[in-house]
């Protein structure tokens, strides 16, 4: 059985999907590197932050949101739905342990976008899928720096989500300009990078050698 996608917004989910980290873009600043990824090319941006002060997670939300707004590119708050309503955000990515799509749902409205990681786990990815999130990811599928231990998912598995689940699907985990064709070629919409994109010298031309890949 296939399952469907049922909100057209879904169909604005292609290409690189920055995802920040507070070390690696130190040195540049989180803004600007965030606008170099932009202007490189991004086509949705995930504010990641486990830091426990929250006014400061608050106005680094709000201002990563001004500049995607600038762009048109929607911005996604990761694990925290509060944090999403309060910055204003476009939505929120959930993983084990974080609110259900449900509540979230509930919480941000109709419109959000409400994102999921299925891990290497289809079952999972099928009960989001009924539960009426906007986007599945799947990963890591390659060694990963930022996160070493994350379970490795198989390109087969996304070419069975491909054929199985209509919607949008990310993959995630050491993904590069230079593999990257890999997970699309499987069926990936998205690109999900942290180092590859935050950890370079210069973000925004890695950006753009990852939109070249979309462009291809």
């Amino acid at each position: 059985m296939r399952v469907t996608a049922s909100r057209t917004g879904r169909a604005r989910l292609h290409g690189l999907y920055a995802i920040t980290d507070a070390i690696l873009c130190r040195a540049t600043g989180l803004e600007a590197a965030v606008a170099a990824a932009l202007a490189g090319g991004a086509r949705l941006v995930q504010y990641r932050d486990k830091g426990e002060d929250a006014d400061r997670r608050l106005r680094e939300a709000r201002a990563l949101l001004r500049l995607c707004r600038a762009r048109g590119v929607p911005l996604i708050v990761n694990d925290d739905p509060e944090l999403a309503r309060r910055a204003g955000a476009d939505g929120v990515h959930l993983g084990r342990g974080d609110p259900d799509p449900g509540r979230a749902r509930a919480l941000l409205g109709p419109a959000a976008i409400i994102g999921v990681s299925c891990y290497d786990d289809l079952g999972r990815a099928r009960e989001a899928a009924a539960a009426g999130v906007d986007y599945l990811a799947f990963g890591r599928f390659f060694p990963s720096a930022t996160k070493p231990d994350a379970v490795p998912a198989s390109l087969d598995l996304l070419r069975q989500a491909r054929r199985e689940l209509d919607l949008p699907l990310v993959a995630i985990g050491g993904i590069t300009p230079e593999n990257g064709a890999l997970p699309i070629a499987a069926g990936a919409d998205m690109l999900a990078a942290v180092e590859a994109v935050f950890g370079q010298p210069d973000p925004g031309a890695a950006a753009q050698r990852f939109a070249r890949l979309f462009s291809h």
